[in-house]
């Protein structure tokens, strides 16, 4: 155990309601954060950053010790107790975190659970309204991101789920596209704009459109990829669609930081918005036709790629249309389970307009969205929303073990 001079500053806040169970949340990949809830409190660790550098891990192993430490404080002399219930960790099996968390639980002799990283962004939300649909629900959700193992093995980030307490069902997502290249996809968003191309049926215009911008090999090359599917593996996440949009338009060819495409095609499309006023922007709102059929949409912006001002049209009406997209599919599916109440996550949330137009459009259907409001929408909030939902599951299974036996009528 860390001396307590060298432990990590801990931040301790309030929750509305006592949480299900204790347990130690270990964070998500980027942006890592731990934190521990006992009761009506959560403890959170310092931010350590992404989890792809050994400092970073050594920093969350520190943290995950300090807040056990606590755990241990809290719950006293009793012999054998364990300090938590369980330690939660994302999905995915190679995260240093998860393996962090299987060891500690092994050798506290509590369960690891593993809580899928969309399902987690919309549990903060479930943990920050308390009782308010936190124990049974059900909560609609949407949870847009960069990426996060799906529970079918695929990349998701474009989310519709439906939370019935601990249980999270996928009841709907945005159309998957390719990733010629893998992860390296992610950095280049012109890859997305020959993936767009690929699925439009209109591969042949590949080389000719970007072959201008990154010679023609690799241009070919990555048409063949396409042509052969492979090394494509495919996504929903809503972040590649943003980089396929910004890539379409020629904004972002190349980018050297997370979410940098996504964030200079907000730019473009607010400004474009702000300029033309008010009363053009909502007849503008009014005249595009939501929609979740992204290829030819994407396609199209491939026109709008000349002067500032069709930029930053083509950017408002990739904004406007998939927010309308959107907004439709998560009333269907809260129309389906019985519910008004949304709950929104991920950080592509941190977009000014398109978190804003999903909410004007929610509210316009009658729905009421809720979002994270005392700590981060993107992963840095995650660990609330992956202790939460550990605790649902493990009082959950609790209930059911413990539930008396169903009386039998005598045999006469």
């Amino acid at each position: 155990m860390s001396h307590p001079m060298s432990r990590p500053a801990l931040e301790h806040a309030a929750l509305p309601h006592a949480a299900p169970a204790r347990v130690l949340a270990l964070g998500a990949f980027l942006k890592n954060r731990a934190c521990l809830v006992m009761g009506d409190e959560v403890v959170w660790s310092p931010l350590h950053g992404d989890l792809g550098t050994a400092a970073a891990c050594a920093a969350l192993a520190e943290s995950a010790a300090a807040l056990l430490a606590i755990a241990e404080h809290r719950c006293g002399p009793a012999p054998g107790a364990a300090p938590v219930d369980a330690i939660a960790h994302d999905l995915h099996p190679d995260f240093f975190s998860t393996r962090l968390a299987l060891e500690t639980a092994a050798r506290l002799g509590v369960p690891a659970l593993a809580v899928q990283h969309h399902h987690a962004h919309l549990a903060v939300v479930q943990a920050e309204q308390g009782g308010h649909g936190a124990g049974q629900g059900p909560w609609v959700g949407l949870a847009l991101d960069g990426v996060g193992l799906g529970t079918d093995g695929t990349a998701w980030g474009g989310e519709v789920l439906c939370l019935r307490g601990a249980e999270c069902t996928r009841v709907g997502h945005l159309p998957a596209l390719a990733l010629p290249g893998g992860d390296v996809a992610a950095r280049e968003p012109w890859r997305l704009v020959a993936a767009v191309l690929h699925a439009a049926g209109r591969a042949a215009q590949i080389d000719p459109q970007l072959a201008p911008r990154v010679g023609t090999a690799l241009a070919g090359g990555v048409a063949t990829m396409l042509a052969r599917d492979l090394n494509c593996p495919s996504t929903t996440s809503a972040g590649r669609w943003f980089d396929a949009a910004a890539g379409a338009l020629g904004i972002s060819t190349r980018q050297a930081e997370e979410a940098e495409a996504a964030q200079a095609l907000e730019a473009e499309a607010s400004a474009w918005m702000q300029s033309i006023g008010p009363a053009r922007a909502a007849a503008l709102r009014d005249a595009t036709p939501g929609t979740l059929d992204l290829v030819p949409l994407v396609a199209s912006l491939l026109a709008e790629a000349g002067s500032a001002d069709d930029r930053g049209r083509g950017a408002a009406r990739f904004h406007l249309a998939l927010a309308g997209g959107l907004v439709a599919a998560v009333a269907s599916a809260a129309a389906a389970a019985g519910t008004r109440d949304v709950a929104l996550g991920g950080g592509c949330f941190f977009n000014r307009l398109l978190s804003g137009e999903i909410e004007r459009g929610l509210l316009a259907r009658g729905l009421r969205p809720f979002r994270p409001g005392r700590v981060s929408v993107g992963d840095a909030g995650l660990a609330l929303g992956q202790a939460w939902a550990a605790g649902l599951r493990l009082r959950a299974t609790h209930e059911r073990t413990t539930a008396p036996e169903p009386a039998h009528a005598e045999e006469n």
